[in-house]
């Protein structure tokens, strides 16, 4: 059985996974900070953007699978339950690794929603499936990757509200990451209002993903 220590040491661990810069790294790499180009954002929309669709697919696999792998393999490492509460504290930790890393000293981070979409992947695959298919049909019909993503985890807590039901701790969680995204996207908006949106494959926008 895990001792606290243990589990807040799984949790700091998840924290650790989450917070590695991959989009700093890759920009760095090519001799850029992404900080300071495009929207700033370290996500891979922005490393797409700036430097290639094949620079930001590895962005967008390896933010996933940061969220996937701690959400998937530390309760079984842990013995404890893999969905509510400890695999959705390591879930959410990990995503707050990826927004407030501790290795740019909280200087920048990205949205969250590749983050996002590997911890929940973990713990409702189905309904993830479904909105990661949501997500591809709105970027394929406007080619807004904001409006994708904001739609994208509505749709998430949507179908949990179904197959997990109204009182599902996995739905509470679910609503709060969505509202997050959207708060995390409020500029996105503001431009999407104003038409001003860049759209993908367009450079120098103001990414979402990651």
């Amino acid at each position: 059985m895990a001792t606290p220590s243990m589990l807040a040491g799984g949790v700091a661990l998840a924290y650790v996974a989450g917070a590695f810069p991959t989009a700093y790294l890759v920009g760095r790499a090519n001799g850029i900070d992404l900080r300071t180009v495009g929207s700033g954002n370290l996500g891979a929309t922005n490393v797409q953007r700036t430097l290639g669709w094949g620079w930001g697919g590895l962005v967008y696999l390896v933010d996933f699978l940061k969220g996937w792998l701690p959400t998937l393999l530390l309760p079984g490492a842990l013995g404890v339950s893999a969905g509510w509460p400890w695999g959705v504290c390591f879930g959410v930790a990990t995503i707050a690794g990826h927004v407030k890393p501790i290795f740019l000293l909280g200087r920048g981070g990205g949205k969250g929603v590749a983050t996002a979409s590997g911890v929940f992947m973990a713990l409702a695959a189905l309904p993830t499936a479904i909105a990661i298919a949501v997500f591809a049909l709105v970027v394929a019909a406007t080619r807004y990757v904001s409006l994708g993503s904001m739609v994208a985890a509505v749709a998430l807590a949507s179908v949990l509200l179904f197959t997990a039901g109204p009182r599902s701790p996995l739905f509470a969680v679910s609503c709060a990451i969505a509202a997050f995204v959207i708060w995390a996207h409020r500029e996105n908006i503001g431009r999407l209002r104003r038409g001003e949106e860049r759209r993908l494959g367009r450079a120098g926008g103001a990414g979402s993903v990651s």
